[in-house]
């Protein structure tokens, strides 16, 4: 006998975690966040020959995508079947043909985490702040419903909630953007509501620390960045940064409801064709009219970033270094200001002339006619 207990050591590669949704924009940073784990990597998507751009993200072999379709539990089972650890990230925005809120977010949640809880593997679940059961928004009733039937299956869960999500690829700045760069206006719907934007690559670290186990299972975390700003707030940044005048209108309810409402006459009657950052439903203008932030309970507690010890990263460290691209010179656009040739030089703004001129060549007193050629350290 040592003194020291004995513990089975499992190491990542020889665990096998699939993870539904690792297509999409959280999703493809998780694969990468498991992939630099080690951990053996099962994607569980639609269409797995869309998902091919995340093997190069592992080694050969280690991330391989599976058909699974969550309106489908028997493509649900068959792609947990084996694993050690369950991820599921799946979410929309708008429902589309038979992708409803309800069967994704709900129904799906719920059989996944059968399914996990029936091999006995974890699942770290990813829902989103704002889930409520008694919520007007259906995208927020259904978040809350699927939460309570991963609970409700039984097995260890992992529940994260984040804010806003941003990064290079996100659906938030990169729309508003483009919207900048083709309109003059830009009507915001919940202009006061208040957000705390969470890096993705920080929401992927934390669904790898939960992975890892080292989050406590049964509980449900609040994940936010260190900034709280209102959505007119999170535009006008977004402006400053493209270097882009443009007007931020403050839409009412009753005149964003309506804008909606044409949104998606428009959207249906062009089969869907409408391009994304002019998409809008009427859903998504009820959601927005609450605030998006971490509780101060969740605070209190230390469900948080903070709470598992992860430093949220600020806007202002990520946001500039992918919107350079809508500045209309792109990269080359400079900030407004003072012109180069206006700048003071603050290094050496004048030539250095020295007090009392001095040298070998100089005689103690500069105004006396020259004496070259005398000799070093004879002055005078």
């Amino acid at each position: 006998m040592t003194g020291f207990e004995t513990l089975p050591l499992t190491r990542p590669d020889a665990q096998l975690v699939t993870v539904f949704g690792g297509s999409g924009f959280l999703g493809r940073h998780v694969v990468r966040a498991l992939a630099k784990r080690g951990y053996r990597i099962r994607v569980a998507v639609r269409r797995p020959d869309l998902s091919l751009f995340l093997q190069p993200l592992g080694r050969v072999g280690q991330i391989v995508a599976v058909q699974a379709n969550l309106r489908y539990p028997d493509s649900i089972v068959r792609a947990v079947e084996g694993s050690d650890v369950v991820v599921n990230l799946v979410g929309i925005l708008q429902e589309t043909g038979k992708q409803s809120f309800l069967k994704l977010q709900a129904d799906g949640a719920g059989e996944i985490a059968r399914a996990a809880a029936a091999i006995g593997a974890p699942l770290v679940h990813v829902s989103a702040i704002g889930a409520d059961a008694h919520s007007a928004s259906v995208y927020a009733r259904t978040k809350a419903q699927g939460e309570a039937r991963v609970f409700e299956a039984g097995g260890d869960a992992v529940i994260l909630r984040p804010s806003l999500v941003f990064g290079p690829g996100d659906s938030f700045f990169n729309r508003f953007a483009s919207l900048a760069r083709a309109l003059p206006v830009l009507p915001l719907a919940g202009a006061q509501s208040r957000f705390q934007p969470v890096y993705v690559a920080d929401v992927a670290e934390a669904v790898a620390r939960a992975v890892e186990g080292r989050v406590p299972a049964g509980k449900i975390y609040e994940l936010g960045g260190p900034e709280v700003e209102t959505l007119d707030a999170l535009v006008r940044y977004m402006l400053k940064v493209t270097l882009r005048k443009r007007t931020v209108l403050d839409l009412p309810r009753p005149a964003a409801m309506l804008q909606a409402r044409a949104l998606e006459i428009v959207d249906t009657l062009t089969l869907g064709l409408l391009p994304a950052s002019l998409k809008l439903t009427r859903d998504q203008v009820t959601l927005l009219q609450n605030d998006n932030v971490v509780s101060e309970a969740a605070k209190a507690e230390g469900r948080t970033l903070e709470g598992i010890g992860l430093r949220p990263t600020a806007m202002e460290a990520v946001v500039p270094g992918y919107l350079w691209r809508f500045r209309k010179a792109g990269q080359f656009s400079k900030p407004e200001g003072p012109s180069e040739s206006e700048v003071p030089e603050t290094l050496a703004p004048e030539p250095y002339k020295p007090a009392k001129p001095s040298g070998p060549a100089l005689g103690p007193d500069a105004t006396l006619p020259s004496r070259m050629g005398t000799r070093w350290g004879t002055r005078g």
